[in-house]
């Protein structure tokens, strides 16, 4: 079984590119359902946050992860075309 303190600060990695997409800062629960929702990401809050904007948190939804390993999260997410 796991718990959220499980998934959570652990790197994800895209198994698409390969690339690190950043750590779990929480997940996204369906508390009508019962069942996670997706993994949390942070959004990129370096140059902007010392002027108090934030930007918003990027969401994985739960049927992109694939494994959770001892030490990351692989997860299948295709890049996003602007």
């Amino acid at each position: 079984m796991l718990n959220t303190e499980d998934i959570r600060n652990k790197e994800v990695i895209n198994i698409y590119d390969g690339k690190s997409m950043g750590f779990v800062c929480d997940i996204e629960i369906n508390l009508k359902e019962g069942r996670i929702d997706g993994i949390v990401l942070p959004g990129d809050r370096g140059f902007l946050k010392m002027f108090g904007k934030e930007t918003s948190d990027y969401v994985i939804k739960w049927k992109h992860v694939k494994t959770i390993g001892e030490d990351v999260i692989l997860v299948d997410v295709p890049p996003i075309i602007d």
